[in-house]
């Protein structure tokens, strides 16, 4: 029996020996709905919604293991992202900082080239920290809290995470993220500091705040490792 629930599709396998639900993500993408006998459809699809989070986590994890991002060489006409647009890089002799955006392209300052990564990850991370606090600020009063402020660190496979003290943690390739999705993962985790865990009850919380989260959770579980190459 197939099963579709929103923009995943399930084989469902009913079993009397089973007395729970489980979901399996298969080695080549496919889903697998395990239940008893006497679980009805509507109870299975709203384990599908509960678990949906973890859903996309593995499809994109496994997506990434399959996937090699090849990493930047920083040579001239190289693409690079911000918000979502490719910048080309320029290498120039002589600017007053190693690396700027001026009129649509990466200018790098040759003698900086040892160090571009470095100098890369500061300009992103900087950009960063301005544009995504003025995202929290934007969406933490209509999600009743006060986050103590934003901080950017690499994250490793995570684009956020809460810590102590109501501080909201980003990883600084967020910025690299188009626009709608780096918001999307600002409210995901304003979120965060009303449930911890991605109960029902939080995945209500950031619908309220962004009715179409769904589509850029989507997006992100598909595309987040596009920009993962720096």
């Amino acid at each position: 029996m197939m099963m579709v629930v929103g923009d995943l599709q399930f084989t469902v396998q009913r079993s009397a020996r089973r007395r729970t639900m489980q979901i399996t993500v298969e080695r080549d993408g496919e889903l697998v709905l395990f239940a008893p006998p006497q679980v009805g459809d509507d109870q299975l699809r709203a384990f599908v919604e509960e678990k949906r989070f973890w859903i996309y986590t593995k499809l994109a994890a496994k997506d990434r293991l399959q996937r090699t991002v090849p990493r930047k060489e920083f040579v001239g006409g190289e693409g690079f992202l911000y918000l979502g647009r490719s910048h080309r890089l320029k290498l120039i002799d002589e600017q007053d900082m190693p690396l700027k955006l001026v009129a649509g392209r990466f200018c790098l300052r040759r003698d900086a080239l040892p160090a571009a990564r470095d100098h890369f990850i500061h300009w992103y991370s900087e950009r960063a920290k301005a544009w995504l606090s003025g995202r929290v600020a934007e969406y933490q009063s209509r999600m009743e809290v006060e986050p103590a402020g934003v901080k950017l660190q690499d994250l490793g496979y995570r684009w956020g995470s809460c810590g102590k003290g109501n501080w909201l943690y980003f990883h600084w390739k967020t910025i690299l993220l188009p626009a709608r999705i780096a918001e999307y993962v600002v409210v995901h985790e304003i979120a965060h500091l009303h449930e911890p865990h991605h109960t029902p009850a939080f995945w209500l919380r950031v619908e309220r705040a962004m009715p179409d989260y769904a589509q850029r959770k989507v997006w992100l579980a598909e595309h987040g490792i596009d920009v993962e190459g720096i």
